[in-house]
């Protein structure tokens, strides 16, 4: 019996949190973070890493609080987002290390000389990225360039057809071309 009325205090915390209740949400953190990290832990090998995780699963709840259904079970929830939050982490890893070895070996120079023009570069490139292009040929852009999604993925994530985003892809590559002509010779 004391499960059931553990499920029913859960509940009544969940409906308080759903009100901004920061007690309630503080008590179901500290009931549940110590088993989200372990479970995190088996996935992520680094402690600071999990703990990041953690963080970010329960700041992801208290901003979608609105949305908490008391009656379902909040563990499964947090699994969840955890899991969600883990592989959108080794996705963007693994983008990061395809990014490294494409670039160019001067970028990664011990020349003093080569590595203030990467610099340079790669500065000018964000303000070009940030100032140049418009809004949204920019996000698309960031999407595909740095958050590694495929052209479908960004067409079912901002609603629009996969020619729309090729289009502005290549609008955004043409501007940026054109923007570091100077120093892509």
């Amino acid at each position: 019996m004391a499960q059931l009325g553990d499920k029913a205090e859960e509940a009544q915390l969940l409906e308080r949190v759903r009100h901004s209740d920061r007690e309630a949400f503080k008590a179901l953190f500290e009931k549940y973070q110590p088993i989200l990290f372990r479970s995190v832990l088996q996935s992520v090998p680094d402690p600071d890493t999990a703990h990041d995780v953690v963080q970010e699963t329960f700041v992801r709840v208290w901003d979608h609080r609105a949305s908490l259904q008391p009656h379902l079970p909040l563990l499964a929830y947090l699994f969840r987002i955890s899991r969600n939050l883990v592989r959108d982490m080794a996705k963007h890893s693994r983008v990061r290390k395809r990014y490294e070895a494409e670039m160019p070996e001067t970028l990664h120079s011990d020349s003093p000389d080569e590595s203030l023009q990467a610099g340079i570069l790669e500065e000018r490139l964000q303000e070009a990225v940030r100032n140049r292009l418009p809004e949204k040929c920019r996000e698309i852009f960031l999407l595909s360039r740095v958050e590694g999604m495929s052209n479908a993925e960004i067409s079912g994530h901002l609603g629009i057809s996969v020619k729309t985003v090729e289009n502005q892809i290549t609008r955004g590559l043409k501007i940026l071309r054109k923007e570091l002509r100077d120093y892509l010779r």
